[in-house]
């Protein structure tokens, strides 16, 4: 199976020098970890190409004949792409609907590809087009340090299924005396409630007892824990019923807070684009390496 690296090539062989390809192949050429061309890891998505002239669309690619301005256009190894925030903001115009949306800037975001503030800056300079307020919902909800396409559906049935209050994303707790105590997918430091999800990689013995010890390390500090298995997404009236139940836990909850959001003086943040942005290589490797098993 050609990667989707492979398959941008392909589809640009049709490409002049005032055509690129945008969307996701765009994304996943400049190292979008999460763009990889399919729909759910199954159906393959097609590669969109932006050009003006009468270019047919073949399997495997289709064609966009949307104004392309040739400053969009980027030379990037050999390949000529659209610039992120354009490419981005074609995922988010086109996607199935506002989830979609949402996942593409937070995965664009997680590969420090683009800003949020960078592409807001770009939607707000477009003019009525297609999808244009599909995206600008999106960005109202996007987060910049969600760690893959399902924390972020995650956090959808937290605000939009469940009615609660915007979490935070992958912040992490401390004790009072400044040891950290773990890194939960989702957060409401207001409530004490962590929201933790485990994905297919989880469900073995090793993955069980870690995520026995990490929700044990919460519960000692006063934070109430809920996790999400990746069977969940079967029955999301159960989880959101689960989710509910641990909010009321927590709200319910008399003992001090044991537990701080407050960064220690020695911790490196890293929960925003321009904070990754501004990491050396070696910082990146080591400070970021954690994200990978998301």
């Amino acid at each position: 199976m050609p990667t989707p690296q492979q398959r941008a090539v392909e589809a640009a062989v049709v490409l002049k020098d005032d055509e690129a390809v945008t969307g996701w192949a765009a994304l996943a050429w400049e190292g979008g970890t999460w763009f990889d061309g399919t729909f759910d890891g199954t159906r393959h998505r097609p590669v969109t190409v932006v050009a003006r002239r009468n270019v047919r669309a073949q399997p495997g690619f289709e064609v966009s004949q949307e104004f392309l301005h040739p400053e969009q256009i980027r030379l990037v190894d050999g390949l000529q792409i659209t610039m992120a925030v354009r490419s981005v903001t074609f995922e988010m115009r086109y996607a199935e609907g506002l989830g979609a949306a949402i996942e593409a800037v937070d995965m664009a975001c997680y590969s420090d590809l683009v800003g949020i503030d960078e592409v807001a800056a770009y939607v707000s300079a477009l003019g009525p087009v297609t999808g244009i307020q599909q995206a600008r919902d999106a960005l109202l909800e996007a987060e910049e340090n969600s760690w893959s396409p399902r924390e972020t559906r995650m956090r959808g049935v937290w605000t939009r299924r469940a009615g609660l209050p915007r979490p935070r994303c992958n912040i992490p707790v401390f004790t009072l005396d400044g040891h950290h105590v773990g890194t939960p997918d989702l957060i409401d430091p207001g409530i004490g409630v962590v929201g933790l999800y485990h994905g297919e990689s989880h469900l073995n013995l090793v993955g069980a007892a870690a995520d026995i010890k990490k929700e044990a390390a919460y519960r000692d500090v006063g934070l109430e824990p809920v996790s999400m298995l990746a069977t969940d997404w079967n029955d999301l009236p159960d989880f959101t019923r689960r989710l509910v139940a641990a909010v009321r836990r927590a709200r319910a909850r008399q003992a001090p807070r044991e537990w701080t959001v407050e960064t220690p003086a020695w911790w490196t943040p890293t929960e925003t684009v321009a904070q990754r942005r501004a990491l050396a290589s070696w910082e990146r490797e080591r400070y970021l390496r954690y994200r990978r098993a998301a």
